[in-house]
């Protein structure tokens, strides 16, 4: 079956041909179901994600934008006395794992005649459409928060895209996002659908990693919930082609600061409930109303998994604990392994169990903020 555009929550399609980020009643698109692959399917002579690529809904006409991303290290480490796999996802070219999305939402969009992308991002996303753009011949625009760490706004800079500083929250900034869209293609890391196949590869990754099975459970820190869709994507995929059992439990971390997705979950609503919106230091998760929440929702529940918020006080804790083992991130991907604490101290995950941490981001991109923490003036 040719894949398709589809809005979950009408049921609408629309051809992939034409480029398109929403549907006509304004919904966040996903694709339509793929079957997935077999092992004997990977291309194993090409090391990045693009090994996978019979599996993403691109045919031989789309070149890839490639820089050799995906295949990043998965290490053992223990934490408090529980085993858990390290998915170092910072080894990416830009320092993040938006170069999944970013590698295969791009390519489709050229391959579709798109030439310039608007995008907003507290970072890392930023950075990645900013990079992949400059190496697909693209033009980018990249809308950010004014409190954006100075070393992200940097990065995008140096790859020739256009920053426009946003006032305000991360919310005010995708609101001045939406208000430009109308004049250049909005290539949204949270709303195009090509992102969600980048990051799917995580999934596979992970499976081929684990010697072809899935693990018993991954966390994942998340704003717009992308990595968690990814997840259930990829993992959807290997269920289907029936190279995996079961599904991995999906345990999305929030920063108690901002966790839309945590009250929405443990209400048992499929809608926003209320919650208090505060500062965090977990900036790349600090999204207030997630434009996929329904379906992030959907995801977490199908795995049997769960959603955890953790405090500034435990996220502070898990980045100096990670970097006293070796492991400098930044505080937003910190947040899984403070997640992983209060899982097992609860019960919900065994010491024993194949569990996954996806840590998404860099220390070195947030050197300044952790500098503060320290009580350092850099």
């Amino acid at each position: 079956m040719t894949p398709a555009y589809l809005d979950p929550r009408t049921g609408r399609t629309f051809p992939l041909a034409t480029p398109r980020w929403r549907s006509d009643d304004g919904n966040p698109l996903l694709l339509t179901p793929l079957p997935g692959i077999a092992r004997t399917e990977i291309d194993r002579d090409t090391r990045s994600l693009w090994r996978y690529r019979r599996a993403l809904p691109f045919g031989p006409e789309v070149v890839p934008i490639t820089m050799g991303e995906g295949c990043t290290p998965l290490i053992e480490r223990r934490l408090d006395g529980v085993r858990a796999l390290l998915k170092l996802e910072w080894f990416a070219p830009t320092g993040s794992f938006k170069d999944r999305g970013a590698s295969v939402m791009l390519s489709g969009l050229r391959a579709q005649g798109v030439t310039a992308v608007l995008e907003d991002s507290s970072g890392n996303g930023g950075a990645a459409i900013a990079a992949y753009a400059a190496a697909g011949g693209m033009r980018a625009k990249i809308l950010v928060p004014a409190a954006t760490s100075p070393a992200k706004i940097v990065q995008m800079r140096a790859h020739g895209a256009e920053i426009e500083r946003v006032p305000g929250s991360r919310q005010d900034c995708a609101e001045a996002a939406l208000r430009q869209a109308e004049r250049v293609f909005y290539a949204s890391h949270n709303w195009h659908p090509f992102f969600l196949h980048g990051t799917k590869t995580l999934a596979y990754e992970l499976w081929e990693d684990l010697g072809f099975r899935a693990p018993d459970n991954v966390i994942i820190p998340c704003g717009a919930g992308s990595n968690v869709l990814g997840c259930e994507i990829g993992f959807g995929e290997l269920l289907r082609a029936g190279a995996i059992a079961r599904l991995p439990r999906l345990f999305a971390v929030q920063p108690a600061n901002v966790a839309p997705i945590v009250a929405a979950f443990l209400a048992g609503r499929d809608e926003p409930v209320p919650c208090e919106i505060g500062p965090t230091i977990a900036e790349g998760t600090a999204i207030a109303q997630p434009i996929r929440l329904r379906e992030v929702l959907g995801a977490l529940r199908a795995s049997e998994g769960g959603a955890v918020a953790v405090t500034e006080a435990e996220i502070e804790a898990a980045l100096f604990a990670l970097a006293r083992i070796g492991i400098y991130v930044e505080p937003t991907c910190a947040s899984a392994a403070a997640a992983l604490a209060r899982l097992h101290a609860s019960g919900t995950i065994g010491a024993e169990e194949t569990t996954v941490l996806v840590l998404t981001g860099t220390g070195l991109k947030a050197t300044p903020r952790i500098a503060e923490l320290m009580g350092m003036t850099l």
